[in-house]
């Protein structure tokens, strides 16, 4: 496996590659980034993984300082996965200047996680398609948890045109539902043992929608309640359209529930799909 953190190193990598696979990630990787990795590597090609905690996506309140940082062990873990290049830039590379122009989102950028964290994918957007740019991927994988990142980088490459296919992968769970993410790791012992509540509530939600309830805000507003009696510290839990996260009209059959809570100082996402 090669380690390149220079953009010009990389290009001249890639030239003798037919096709590209390319997995981007911030690092502290766990077993969810490797189901990315053997999703990249079942489509055939180079598979490139870059590690890069992206300053421009964090407010300067957020955890960009603290983010976990576990470079060496991140690498023993996708060399074994069978990834053939990992690129590893520093800000100088990847911001040579300051970054002046930027990718703004559309308006399901200022909604659901954009309305709490309003920096967040102007930031990711700008900084995929800068590595789109710069390993000018035939594939890019991304995971269904972070969903409406997702939803927001297959819009962007379809308006742009973009010669990239995006797979989005399933959310990757420990055995008690939990969805793995990089910041479970700041749970303490407790509120790791209170964590799988969030996607309990999804379940619960999903239920009362299978059964017939149309009440979507009403159901809303009790799922809130749930997680609040748990002192969740809840920004959202939404039920949307899969197609487009916009508000479900009453014969919209595929939806989605989406969530957004802090337990402590921990801030967790999760999703779930399911059809009517």
């Amino acid at each position: 496996m090669d380690i390149v953190p220079k953009i010009a190193e990389l290009r001249a990598r890639l030239k003798r590659e037919p096709s590209v696979a390319f997995v981007p990630t911030m690092g502290n990787l766990h077993d969810g980034h490797i189901q990315l990795m053997r999703a990249a590597r079942g489509r055939g090609g180079c598979v490139v993984a870059s590690i890069f905690v992206n300053r421009l996506q964090f407010a300067p309140h957020e955890d960009f300082d603290s983010y976990p940082r576990t470079f060496e062990a991140d690498c023993g873990k996708l060399a074994a996965c069978g990834v053939d290049v990992v690129f590893a830039p520093d800000e100088r590379e990847l911001y040579p200047e300051p970054q002046g122009f930027a990718v703004e989102p559309p308006q399901l950028g200022s909604q659901l996680e954009g309305e709490y964290r309003p920096t967040l994918f102007r930031g990711v957007a700008t900084v995929v398609l800068k590595l789109f740019n710069i390993v000018r991927p035939d594939i890019a994988v991304f995971g269904k948890k972070d969903y409406q990142q997702l939803m927001i980088v297959r819009g962007m490459v379809r308006q742009l045109n973009l010669p990239i296919d995006i797979l989005g992968c399933e959310t990757t769970r420990a055995a008690d539902g939990l969805a793995l993410s990089s910041r479970n790791g700041y749970l303490s012992s407790a509120e790791r043992a209170e964590a799988p509540r969030l996607y309990q509530t999804l379940q619960w939600v999903k239920a009362q929608i299978l059964t017939g309830m149309r009440d979507i805000a009403g159901l809303e507003s009790q799922a809130l309640i749930k997680l609040q009696q748990h002192q969740w510290d809840t920004d959202y839990v939404a039920v949307r359209k899969q197609s487009d996260l916009q508000f479900p009209n009453p014969s919209e059959r595929a939806l989605v529930v989406l969530a957004a809570a802090r337990l402590g100082t921990t801030r967790l996402i999760d999703n779930l799909e399911f059809s009517v």
